[in-house]
């Protein structure tokens, strides 16, 4: 759970800096730079014994997804909405994670599909005022998708990572292979120019790139191998009350801090819940 935390606190910065600094450029190039630098963090510690072949197809298939299809779709969504309204609508995250774990196992939980619930609603009085503006149709669309995406990816990779009984560090790199193969094809389909960056925007690719992707997505994803999927379906909605922080606080956006407190309260209650749930 501290692993989950850490990342949702590192996390937080990254939905201002994209809108800040990267929303003009190209959203898969910007997908791309992220992941190269991730699986640059990663590959010097790649152990190619610690799984077999047909192991490390299926773990770049699920970083295609999870990282690849759904970075694209998240950092385009930027382009319709703030950097908050980003954060708010991933409010669905743990409702995915829910789903697609009960889907892998044939069965419904009840219990993590209410804890999952509870960490919507709290997201939902956050995010209330915002629910009738037609114009983030798009956006919401967007992030849907990238939410999808990032919750099919949590549960294949504890699943995998179960049969293959070795250390995350040593095969993680696989991941972003498949991540970073997604989005070199879709670049090389529409041809995009690589823009002149300034300074700042260098800064916040490196940031993105090698903190916020690399060692937080795998500390992410060591964190939900120890948590059931209830905790983790709760800890996807984490990062949404802190992100709203930052963009007021540090971004200087307008929020609704009685919201905030609100939608911040209801959340904790479903982690209090799950505890009681499983002892």
């Amino acid at each position: 759970m501290t692993a989950l935390l850490t990342v949702s606190l590192i996390w937080a910065f990254s939905f201002g800096l994209i809108k800040g600094q990267l929303s003009g450029i190209d959203p898969v190039l910007v997908a791309g730079v992220r992941l190269l630098l991730a699986w640059l963090v990663f590959l010097p510690f790649t152990r190619r014994r610690a799984c077999r072949v047909n192991q490390i197809i299926a773990l770049m298939l699920i970083g295609a997804i999870q990282y690849g299809v759904m970075y694209i779709t998240y950092t385009a969504a930027f382009h319709y909405l703030h950097a908050y309204q980003v954060a708010l609508f991933t409010i669905f995250t743990p409702l995915y994670v829910t789903l697609l774990n009960d889907l892998f196992s044939g069965k419904l939980h009840r219990r993590y599909l209410g804890v999952a619930a509870l960490a919507m609603i709290g997201t939902a009085v956050i995010l209330w005022r915002d629910l009738h503006h037609d114009e983030f149709r798009s956006g919401f669309l967007l992030i849907q998708a990238a939410n999808a995406c990032f919750a099919f990816g949590q549960i294949a990779y504890t699943r995998l990572m179960r049969k293959i009984k070795s250390k995350d560090v040593y095969v993680f790199s696989w991941l972003y292979c498949g991540a970073l193969l997604t989005t070199v094809l879709v670049l090389a389909t529409h041809g995009t120019a690589i823009p002149a960056l300034q300074p700042r925007q260098i800064a916040a690719l490196a940031y993105l790139g090698i903190l916020a992707s690399g060692v937080c997505f795998f500390l992410w994803n060591y964190g939900a191998r120890k948590v059931n999927p209830g905790t983790l379906a709760a800890a996807n909605n984490l990062k949404i009350p802190f992100a709203i922080v930052c963009s007021a606080l540090v971004f200087h956006e307008h929020i609704n801090w009685i919201q905030l407190a609100a939608g911040s309260l209801i959340i904790a209650a479903a982690f209090a819940v799950n505890r009681r749930w499983t002892g």
